[in-house]
Order: C-alpha cells, then sequence, then structure tokens
C-alpha cells in the first residue's frame, strides 16, 4: 500500500481484495491496529448493525435484572 497526500492530510490507498474482504464500502470507519506482524485493519460496526444487535434483544432481560424506576428513585 502507498501513503498519498490528499489535501493536508495523509491517505492509504487499499487494496480492492482487501475492500472486498472486508466488505468495505465507502463511509465506513475502520481501525488501523498496530500489532506484531505490522498493521491490522478493523472494520467498525455500522450503525444498522448495532441497532439489530440491540432490537435482538429488546424486552429479553431477565425479571431480576429489569431495572424499575421506582427502586431507583427511592430514598
Amino acid at each position: 500500500m502507498q501513503i498519498a497526500k490528499w489535501g493536508n492530510s495523509l491517505a492509504v490507498r487499499l487494496p480492492a481484495e482487501l475492500v472486498r474482504d472486508l466488505g468495505l464500502k465507502e463511509g465506513d470507519q475502520i481501525d488501523l491496529v498496530p500489532g506484531a506482524g505490522g498493521l491490522s485493519v478493523v472494520r467498525q460496526p455500522r450503525v444498522e448493525e448495532v441497532l439489530e444487535g440491540l432490537r435482538r434483544f429488546r424486552g429479553r432481560l431477565p425479571a431480576e435484572d429489569r431495572l424499575s424506576r421506582d427502586a431507583v428513585h427511592e430514598r
């Protein structure tokens, strides 16, 4: 990969094969994580993926783990 100037910043152009393997799309957020073997590219979850994960757990907390507004405001 080559580092290039992009405006006042530096940019890395990702190879098409890496983009396909990670399922990247324009606008995705990634992290470059340093490791013993070099840098790893990690895609951050998309908003839709986070929301879908939250929807799966909606209303599924056991009764003993649920928060009560009354209990929270007790003095």
